[in-house]
C-alpha cells in the first residue's frame, strides 16, 4: 500500500467512526467497518513509521456528547476490546495467555450491541452503597453524566446490598427487540420518524434530557465488568459477576472455561442463540478470569488488556418472496419492493426490501415464490443478496414491472439511459402525495403535525390537488372536523394554525418545497441570498441562474422549466395570493463578508450552539457544510472537536476558534 492510499484509508475510517460514535447513524455494517480496520492494521504492521497518535488504530472513535448532561472524566478509562474474526486467532490468544499463566481460566460472554455506561457507587451518610454517578463512555476518557436517566432503568439499582465504601461497575445499556418494536409501532401511529435499530434508539434514549421519556422507552442494562472494587469481586471475574448477580445486579451471560476447545464451543453456542436472545449481540467476549493476570498482557490507548472479542459474520437469512409491491414516488418513479415472510435481522423484524429497478430484478433473476437471501446493509437497511434458484418452485419466472401505473393506471415507460421506470401521468395521485410530503417536511415549509396519513387521506378525498391547496384547507375547516380526517376540533385547529404560521417562513423554505429536481435546501438558500425574491427568480434566464453557487447547468434548466410551466405559475400565484412569504427579509447585521467561503462547525463552542454559529455565518454570506473536504475554507472548532479537526489538519484547512470566527466577521 502506498502512503497516499494509507492516508485515504484513514480518512474513510475517520468518517465512519464519526457516523457511528457521534451521530449514531452508521452507513456501513460492523463487518465492513471491521474489514477497513484490518486493512489499516496490516498497512501499519508493514510500515510502523506511518503510525501516528491520531490513527484510528490508536484512538477511540466516540466523543462525549452533551445533550443529556455535563462532562465527566472517567476514574478508569472505558476502553475498547480488540476484535478478532477467526477462531484460530482466539486459539492463538488463549495459547499466549497459557504460556505465561498455565493456570489461567477464562470467561466467555455475549457481546451486547448497545452503549457502555459506568455506575459509580459511594457509601452515603447512612452507610448505604448508593449510586452517585452514571457516565457514558464518550471518547473513552471523558463521558457525560446521565445519572438521572440511569436511575429510571429498572436494571440499574440505586442501592447495592454490599458492605463497601465504593464500587464502580461497567455495563451495556440496550433496548430489547420488544421495546424497540413497540416504539416504532407507536411512532408509525403518530406519523413520526421510525428508529433505525435498537442500538441507535438506546443511545438517543439514554441521552434524552427528559428522564420520563427514557423511562417510557424501557432501556435495560447488563453489568459486564468491575471497574474498581474489593478483592472478592476482582480476584475472579466470574466469581465477582456471580456475587453481584446474587445481590440483584443484572449481569451479562457468561460461562467460565479452562481450555480453548471449551471457549470455542461456547462461542458457537452463543452464535446459535443469536436469533433467540431478546436483544442484539455483535460478538462474544473472551476475558481472563483472574483479573490480576490481565495487566501482564499489552494494552494500548485504545484497547483494554486481557480481553478479546470474536466478531460473528454479518447476519443473513433465507425467506420466501410472497409478492412484489410497486410504489410511485414524487417524480413518478416506480419502485418495486420485495414482500417476504418476516425474518429477524440485527434486532428488527424484517418483511420488506427494495428491489430498486428492473435491471436489479433481472440481475437477481428473482420471481414471486422464490427463496431469497436477505441481509442488512449497515445493519440498518434490509437488502436482497441473492436467490436460491435450486429451491425455485415450478412455474416461477423473472418478474417484469408492468407498463401500467399501479396507482393511476397511466402509462409507465423507461427513462432513456437509466434503469428507472416512470409514470408519465402528471396528475398521478401518488406523485402528488410525495410532493405534498416534501412540501410540508422539516427542510421545506416545516408544518409540524402534518403527517403522511393525513396527506394521503386529504389527497384521496380531493381536498388537496396541488401544494397551493394546503393553504385553502382552512376554508373547509368545519367539513374536515365533521369527517374526522385530521381528528376532532382541537387537532384540526392545531394543524390549520401550523399551516397558517408557515406563511411567514423564510422564503427559501417555499422554494425548497416546490420540489424542483436537484434543488434542495442549500441551493434554495443560495438563490434567495442572491436574488431575495422568488418573483425575481421566476424571470431569470438559464445563464443568470447558472451564475449562482450550487447551481449547475442541469439544475438551472430544471429551475427555469419549472418556473415557466403554466400549471406551476398558477400554483405559485395562488400561494402568493394566500399570503405566503416569497421575499427574503433583510436581517439586522447581514453582510457579505463571508461570501464565497464554506465553513464546517464541530465540537462544543464556548458561548454559541452550532445552529447559532451556522446562522451567524449564513447571515454574513457564508455557507455551512457537514463534512470537511478540500473545498472547506475554514473549520470552526470547539472543545472535543474529534475527527473533523484531524481531517482539517491533514488537508491544511484553517481552523478557527469561536472568537476568531467573530473577529473574521467584525474585521
Amino acid at each position: 500500500m502506498e502512503l497516499k492510499e494509507y492516508k485515504a484509508l484513514i480518512d474513510e475510517i475517520d468518517y465512519h467512526m464519526d457516523r457511528y460514535y457521534n451521530q449514531n447513524e452508521p452507513e456501513i455494517s460492523d463487518y465492513d467497518y471491521d474489514q477497513l480496520m484490518i486493512k489499516l492494521k496490516e498497512a501499519e504492521k508493514e510500515h510502523p513509521d506511518w503510525v501516528t497518535p491520531d490513527s484510528p488504530s490508536q484512538k477511540i472513535g466516540g466523543v462525549a456528547m452533551r445533550e443529556a448532561g455535563v462532562k465527566v472524566t472517567h476514574d478508569v478509562p472505558m476502553l475498547s476490546i480488540e476484535d478478532v474474526f477467526d477462531k484460530a486467532d482466539v486459539e492463538a490468544w488463549v495459547a499466549k495467555v497459557k504460556d505465561l499463566h498455565p493456570d489461567a481460566e477464562f470467561s466467555v460472554e455475549a457481546k451486547i450491541d448497545g452503549l457502555s455506561m459506568t455506575l459509580r457507587y459511594e457509601k452515603d451518610s447512612r452507610g448505604k452503597l448508593k449510586l452517585s454517578l452514571a457516565e457514558t463512555r464518550g471518547d473513552g476518557l471523558i463521558g457525560e453524566d446521565v445519572t438521572a436517566n440511569a436511575l429510571v432503568i429498572p436494571d440499574v439499582l440505586k442501592y447495592l446490598d454490599l458492605p463497601y465504601d465504593s464500587l464502580q461497575l461497567r455495563g451495556e445499556v440496550y433496548m430489547s427487540h420488544e421495546d424497540f418494536d413497540r416504539f416504532n409501532e407507536e411512532q408509525e401511529l403518530k406519523g413520526g420518524k421510525l428508529a433505525a435499530n435498537p442500538r441507535n434508539l438506546a443511545a438517543g434514549t439514554l441521552r434524552q434530557l427528559d428522564a420520563k421519556i427514557t423511562k417510557e422507552r424501557g432501556l435495560k442494562m447488563f453489568v459486564f465488568n468491575v471497574q474498581q472494587g474489593p478483592e472478592e469481586l476482582t480476584l475472579s471475574h466470574c466469581a465477582g459477576m456471580d456475587l453481584l448477580e446474587s445481590k440483584g445486579v443484572h449481569t451479562v451471560f457468561h460461562k467460565k472455561c479452562k481450555e480453548a476447545s471449551e471457549i470455542l464451543a461456547i462461542i458457537d453456542e452463543i452464535g446459535e442463540l443469536r436469533g433467540e436472545f431478546p436483544f442484539d449481540i455483535d460478538g462474544a467476549v473472551v476475558k481472563i478470569d483472574q483479573v490480576a493476570y490481565r495487566s501482564d498482557f499489552s494494552a494500548s490507548a485504545k484497547y483494554s488488556s486481557g480481553h478479546i472479542a470474536y466478531k460473528y459474520p454479518p447476519e443473513e437469512k433465507q425467506t420466501k418472496l410472497l409478492d412484489i409491491e410497486l410504489s410511485v414516488g414524487r417524480t413518478g418513479r416506480v419502485t418495486p419492493t420485495a414482500v417476504f415472510e418476516p425474518i429477524r435481522l440485527c434486532g428488527t423484524s424484517v418483511s420488506r426490501a427494495t428491489l430498486h429497478n428492473q435491471d436489479f430484478i433481472d440481475d437477481l433473476n428473482v420471481g414471486i415464490g422464490d427463496t431469497i437471501v436477505v441481509y442488512k446493509s449497515g445493519e440498518i437497511i434490509p437488502k436482497v443478496k441473492e436467490v436460491v434458484h435450486s429451491l425455485r418452485p415450478e412455474g416461477v419466472s423473472t418478474y417484469k414491472i408492468p407498463s401500467v401505473c399501479p396507482v393511476c393506471g397511466g402509462p409507465v415507460s423507461r427513462d432513456a439511459d437509466t434503469a428507472d421506470m416512470k409514470c408519465t401521468n402528471p396528475s398521478c395521485p401518488a406523485q402528488l402525495e410525495r410532493h405534498i410530503i416534501n412540501f410540508v417536511s422539516r427542510d421545506a415549509m416545516d408544518i409540524k403535525g402534518f403527517g403522511e396519513v393525513y396527506i394521503e387521506e386529504l389527497v384521496r378525498r380531493g381536498y388537496i390537488k396541488d401544494i397551493a391547496d394546503v393553504y385553502a384547507l382552512k376554508d373547509s375547516r368545519d367539513e374536515l372536523i365533521e369527517e374526522g380526517i385530521i381528528g376532532k376540533e382541537k387537532n384540526t385547529d392545531k394543524l390549520l394554525t401550523a399551516i397558517e404560521g408557515s406563511k411567514s417562513n423564510d422564503a427559501y423554505r417555499l422554494l425548497t418545497g416546490f420540489g424542483i429536481p436537484n434543488v434542495g435546501k442549500a441551493a434554495a438558500k443560495s438563490l434567495m441570498n442572491k436574488f431575495k425574491d422568488i418573483n425575481v427568480i421566476m424571470n431569470l434566464s438559464v445563464d443568470e441562474l447558472k451564475d449562482v453557487d450550487d447551481i449547475g447547468e442541469i439544475s438551472a434548466a430544471a429551475i427555469f422549466n419549472y418556473l415557466h410551466d403554466e400549471v406551476n405559475i398558477d400554483i405559485i400565484n395562488r400561494i402568493k395570493a394566500a399570503g405566503v412569504n416569497m421575499v427574503m427579509e433583510e436581517k439586522e447585521g447581514a453582510s457579505d463578508k463571508l461570501a464565497g467561503l464554506t465553513f464546517v462547525i464541530t465540537g462544543t463552542l464556548p458561548t454559541m450552539g452550532r445552529k447559532e454559529a451556522q446562522e451567524l455565518i449564513e447571515l454574513n454570506g457564508g455557507k455551512c457544510a457537514g463534512s470537511v473536504s478540500k473545498k472547506t475554507s475554514y473549520l470552526v472548532a470547539g472543545e472535543a472537536a474529534g475527527s473533523k479537526l484531524d481531517k482539517a489538519n491533514a488537508l491544511g484547512v484553517t481552523v478557527l476558534s469561536e472568537d476568531e470566527l467573530v473577529a473574521l466577521i467584525n474585521n
